[in-house]
């Protein structure tokens, strides 16, 4: 089921049918360089897709599967999802895309188009942004597609940046489909 569409991506739902692609692409340790989990064998990318399914049914989100139009390719996810921050839960954005998707602009695409998903679509106030200040590419990206301030927290015993956008600071940045 496709939720949201960008000049490149296509923005549907995991599935166990993704398995094999995702664990590639998770498997990779550049791509989880800056992940709290880690590498993904099979068996963990298997339980990260579960998690997703329940997400989607308690939530209305999670990450989702992100389709390259031009391949029809899984290249990776992005979408907001339920995290324990400091004792309260709040909806975090998450992405990860494969080596081969870096430095096109495909990850700030996703971004935007997912925010304005769940900002149009569900009554989310805001969403967060959990990252490692090492990370300089996640920063961009987040910074391209709106969040501004950050406060200095820690997360899974590290230091981290932790942005937000609310729905009233998040403006329409590409064309919806």
């Amino acid at each position: 089921m496709q939720l949201f569409e960008t000049e490149r991506l296509i923005g549907r739902h995991l599935s166990h049918q993704d398995l094999h692609d995702l664990t590639e692409i998770l498997s990779d340790p550049e791509v989880m360089k800056y992940s709290v989990r880690g590498v993904c064998d099979e068996e963990t990318t298997r339980n990260f897709i579960h998690w997703c399914l329940e997400s989607y049914s308690t939530h209305g989100v999670g990450p989702w599967a992100l389709i390259e139009k031009s391949t029809s390719e899984l290249i990776g996810f992005c979408g907001v999802g339920p995290e324990i921050v400091d004792g309260i839960e709040e909806m975090n954005l998450g992405y990860r895309l494969a080596r081969k998707s870096w430095n096109r602009g495909l990850a700030t695409e996703a971004v935007r188009a997912a925010l304005e998903y769940v900002f149009t679509q569900h009554s989310l106030a805001s969403v967060i942004a959990i990252i490692e200040p090492e990370n300089s590419a996640s920063i961009r990206v987040s910074e391209k597609a709106g969040f501004k301030d950050y406060s200095v927290h820690v997360f899974h015993n590290r230091p981290v940046r932790l942005y937000r956008i609310s729905h009233e600071v998040q403006s329409p940045t590409h064309v919806w489909r």
